[in-house]
């Protein structure tokens, strides 16, 4: 249903994440009887959670974890680690930044050059570690460095910035052609982030295996207050997993996952997203409070640190518990910021699904804490 908001202008009702709960069916299960496993590709993992490349989030010992706790540790190859042989000591200095320098500061420490040599000895160091690897880059800088990443070796690649579009226009560059681009891989390829159905399904006829949908609506994103821009969640993933519905129909069944990204703060928020269709999800803020990521309990994204219009902010978090038990539990404090997994297997079970496609069908409802 379409809104006034002016003579000249009608809207739709959005909704966020807050805006909407699960609702019990008749059935209820075991969590232990619950299973949280997703595909994309040949590769399988247990949980259905991806680490943002994010350089308060992953490291390369971050990612390991992350491989051998059964998701996915996503490396930004712009990153700390691709421009500093010694990225612990940048890491030191902008957590000890005071907050009317950081930005400035970032910027500067930034704006040295990304090593090729360092992409792939920091990807060596996880491939020996017996997990997945994969590493990201923004599509601005896929062309650049992409040869690099694909000789040093990556089981998941990603491509992703504020928004990703299978149509970039520009008078000054040639475009990424990501169509091209992504048939001559030979390793699944996840884009994003894309916040509404025609840009999704746009992305899916790329032939990417995945689509991040989010759009600056992490904690330490400042792109609404900047732009102008923001994507409420539960309707975005809502949509892009009716694009993917779609284009199942139109490919002849070629599935194309949808993987949430941003505004995942709780593990209440990662339930919304797969019961509004996500098969997973990438968590920023969320794994940055644990007490072994390499923040330190600070949180940034690249948003922080652009050159010419930063739109996000180094943002203090509060330190939870290791990154295990932030995971899987037991959980210090009741707020849904620690056990994520361990939470979306009681919600499953509570509502009586078996597994991650299952949950993706749960009853919901509407504004259940807001009186109009």
């Amino acid at each position: 249903m379409d809104f006034e908001i002016g003579r000249a202008k009608r809207a739709r009702r959005a909704y966020a994440f807050d805006d909407i709960a699960v609702v019990p069916s008749r059935r209820t299960r075991d969590p232990e009887d619950v299973s949280t496993t997703w595909s994309i590709d040949a590769f399988t993992f247990d949980i259905p959670v991806l680490a943002a490349p994010m350089d308060s989030v992953v490291s390369p010992a971050t990612a390991i974890a992350m491989g051998q706790f059964g998701g996915v540790g996503v490396l930004d190859l712009e990153g700390l680690w691709t421009r500093y042989e010694d990225a612990e000591s940048k890491l030191a200095e902008i957590r000890a930044l005071p907050a009317e320098d950081a930005t400035a500061r970032m910027q500067q420490i930034y704006s040295a050059p990304i090593q090729p040599e360092l992409i792939t000895s920091r990807l060596a160091e996880i491939r020996a570690a017996g997990v997945p690897v994969a590493g990201a880059l923004s599509p601005q800088r896929t062309q650049e460095h992409y040869q690099t990443v694909v000789n040093a070796g990556v089981d998941l690649f990603v491509i992703r910035g504020t928004t990703v579009s299978a149509e970039h226009v520009s008078r000054t560059s040639e475009p990424l052609n990501l169509k091209k681009f992504i048939y001559e891989l030979d390793v699944p390829v996840v884009v994003g982030g894309a916040a509404t159905y025609t840009a999704a399904l746009h992305l899916m006829r790329t032939g990417a295996a995945g689509v991040l949908v989010g759009f600056g609506g992490g904690a330490a994103s400042t792109t609404r207050a900047t732009l102008g821009i923001h994507a409420p969640m539960a309707t975005a993933v809502a949509d892009v997993a009716g694009a993917r519905r779609d284009y199942l129909d139109e490919s002849g069944g070629r599935y194309v996952h949808v993987i949430a990204d941003g505004g995942l703060g709780t593990a209440g928020d990662i339930v919304k997203a797969v019961a509004m269709g996500a098969d997973a999800v990438m968590l920023g803020t969320a794994l940055s409070r644990a007490t072994d990521a390499p923040g330190g309990g600070w949180h940034w994204g690249a948003e922080a640190h652009h050159t010419e219009l930063p739109r996000g902010a180094r943002v203090k978090v509060d330190q939870v518990a290791p990154l295990e038990q932030v995971l899987f539990g037991p959980s210090p404090v009741a707020d849904g910021t620690a056990n994520l997994v361990g939470a979306l297997k009681r919600s499953m079970a509570t509502t009586g699904y078996s597994d991650v496609k299952e949950f993706q069908r749960v009853e919901v409802v509407v504004a259940p804490y807001r009186v109009d």
